[in-house]
């Protein structure tokens, strides 16, 4: 029995400047969730570009990819 596909594929992305590693397959919303973060307490940006709360679980992550999360910002 050979399964072509290893069960340990990971990606390696830059997250807030630094390297991390995620399982092949994991969104922005999934790297959000593992880190601990609650979904609306944290902003994201994927490759220099704002993602919004409601498209993270859409956008999966790629080798090379630059996570950042920062604090949202409020204010009138």
């Amino acid at each position: 029995m050979h399964d072509d596909t290893p069960l340990t594929d990971v990606l390696a992305i830059r997250l807030d400047g630094r390297p991390h590693q995620v399982p092949a397959g994991s969104t922005l919303a999934a790297l959000v969730q593992a880190l601990g973060h609650a979904p609306d307490a944290v902003a994201t940006a994927l490759n220099g570009d704002f993602v919004p709360r409601g498209q993270r679980a859409a956008l999966e992550l790629r080798t090379g990819d630059a996570v950042l999360f920062f604090q949202p910002i409020t204010g009138g």
